[in-house]
């Protein structure tokens, strides 16, 4: 899969405008599939630029996610995962989550720990609204220009591929701070919601 995707890559920097339309597909293709999006967001460092490379992923990675929530939400009314909401702590995360709005999906987004193509499935499972979710999209910008700014300053797809590891310098560590707090906030925030929500459950 890694080599297919590095062939593919390799070529797109040749084909012009044609070329950032195939990227863009491949992103969307990675979100509803679940496949590493990591190299794609890098490489559009190495292939674009960082400033085009940074628009083209996040309009790639917002589709993509949206197209992701959009399979999620009909998952979501399968039997499996209605047995699951039989359960009250599960239904109560859920809840929590969904009850937080577009500020704790965005804290999310900032956060390390939860990836990208995870998180688009786990929110779209959670029923949170649509408008929500979008408007929370921008989180993923300020990863986006770090790993595309990597991207550029490595400069080849095939190293990339191969598993040279980006430069962390102080905007890395400055960026794992971010997100590591912003983790926190969320995880408390949600905490605090999925008790609330949970108690409403057992008082019923």
């Amino acid at each position: 899969m890694m080599a297919w995707l590095t062939a593919v890559l390799l070529r797109v920097g040749d084909l012009g405008p044609w070329g950032q339309v195939l990227f863009a597909l491949l992103y969307i293709l990675c979100a509803v599939t679940m496949a590493p999006a990591f190299l794609l967001t890098i490489a559009a460092g190495a292939l674009f630029g960082v400033w085009q490379g940074s628009a083209l992923v996040f309009v790639s990675a917002t589709i993509g996610a949206i197209a992701a929530y959009a399979v999620a939400q009909r998952l979501a009314d399968t039997r499996l995962f209605s047995w699951m909401d039989r359960d009250t702590r599960v239904a109560a995360v859920r809840s929590a989550v969904a009850g937080e709005g577009a500020w704790v999906q965005f804290l999310l987004r900032l956060s390390p720990v939860v990836p990208y193509i995870l998180l688009n499935y786990a929110l779209g499972l959670s029923r949170v609204r649509f408008r929500d979710f979008l408007v929370a999209c921008p989180g993923m910008i300020p990863a986006i220009v770090m790993y595309t700014y990597y991207g550029k300053v490595v400069g080849d797809v095939a190293k990339l591929a191969a598993g040279v590891d980006p430069p962390r310098g102080r905007v890395y560590y400055v960026m794992l701070g971010v997100g590591v707090a912003a983790t926190i906030v969320a995880s408390v925030a949600i905490a605090r919601s999925a008790r609330k929500a949970l108690d409403r459950q057992r008082g019923t």
